[in-house]
């Protein structure tokens, strides 16, 4: 692994009064410079949990090692990880609506990276904030800035949370469900707004959702995750055209289609398992169609084939 940042054998456990949380179980990847790697999963299989764990903003134990830039990240100290947060190491968070403050200006939220990261005064910092809202697509910048993120539209809240995000000109951006709640003309355009501004200044990014369409054409590479872990990883063509593991094979028959009219929706029958009582085995285990008996009790390791892709099913052991 020699990318920008390598994650290894990454693990976070929660611990509840009653029991001990196993959220996300030795997640592995690498993502270069100027790449883009989906993580794509159902909601509660560990996606949001291991982006927030790069940036060590979970109140669980990270296990595992977190290489940004040659720099192990859980070895820093509180006061150095904030000098990465939102300078080098940025984030998109879901429901901007949520992550925005409801009773400061947009103007004054986009300018605080600006005074926070790099020292500028509050008016050089609000000359750049209008800048940043002109470069994602707000019109009329200059007024905007005084308006508050209820007075914005769900894509326009999206487009100043990128803003936000960038503002300090990230090396690595974590981009989480950036296109939840938001139609699909809109989607369409954040996810193209995003690749652009990747391509301009030649960021890596983790882009998290649920959906293979909308890292279909954006992403290099797809890491598909079930029940904390990484089930099936590899080049984005690999993973759409040829689907290795049970899962995302099922994931890929639910996609709608254009080309075909079926009168029904494939599904994947049941649901991701708690993390408080995973199967002693394959986690997929009992939902798999092509599940057989030593899946119910093996350790199943990610095995890498012969074209680089790395799977988790014993069907390739």
């Amino acid at each position: 692994m020699n990318g920008m940042i390598d994650v290894k054998d990454l693990t976070v456990t929660f611990h509840l009064a009653d029991a001990i949380v196993h959220a996300v179980r030795g997640v592995t990847f690498s993502i270069k410079e100027g790449e883009t790697l989906g993580l794509v999963g159902e909601s509660g299989c560990g996606k949001s949990v291991s982006a927030f764990s790069i940036l060590r903003l979970v109140s669980g134990k990270i296990g595992g090692e977190i290489i940004y830039k040659g720099r192990e990240l859980l070895s820093l100290s509180e006061a150095e990880m904030r000098k990465i947060r939102g300078s080098e190491i940025s984030m998109i968070f879901q429901e901007p609506m949520i992550s925005l403050n409801p009773v400061l200006s947009v103007g004054f939220q986009v300018s605080e990276p600006f005074i926070t990261h790099l020292g500028l005064s509050k008016k050089d910092a609000l000359e750049r904030a209008v800048e940043m809202l002109r470069l994602v697509g707000i019109s009329d910048p200059e007024k905007r800035c005084k308006s508050y993120p209820h007075e914005f539209s769900g894509g326009m809240r999206q487009r100043v949370m990128i803003a936000m995000a960038l503002a300090a000109s990230p090396s690595f951006l974590i981009a989480d469900e950036p296109t939840t709640a938001l139609d699909v003309t809109i989607q369409a355009q954040i996810l193209e707004l995003l690749a652009e501004l990747q391509r301009e200044r030649k960021m890596s990014m983790l882009l998290i959702t649920h959906d293979l369409g909308v890292v279909s054409n954006i992403a290099d590479n797809i890491a598909i995750m079930y029940a904390g872990e990484i089930v099936e990883h590899g080049t984005t063509s690999d993973i759409m055209n040829t689907p290795s593991h049970p899962y995302t094979i099922g994931l890929l028959e639910a996609m709608p289609r254009m080309d075909e009219m079926p009168d029904r929706l494939a599904s994947i029958p049941g649901t991701v398992p708690s993390p408080l009582s995973l199967p002693q085995g394959c986690a997929f285990y009992p939902r798999c169609s092509m599940a057989f008996d030593a899946c119910k009790s093996a350790v199943v390791p990610l095995q890498e084939l012969s074209d680089g892709r790395k799977v988790r099913c014993l069907k390739f052991i």
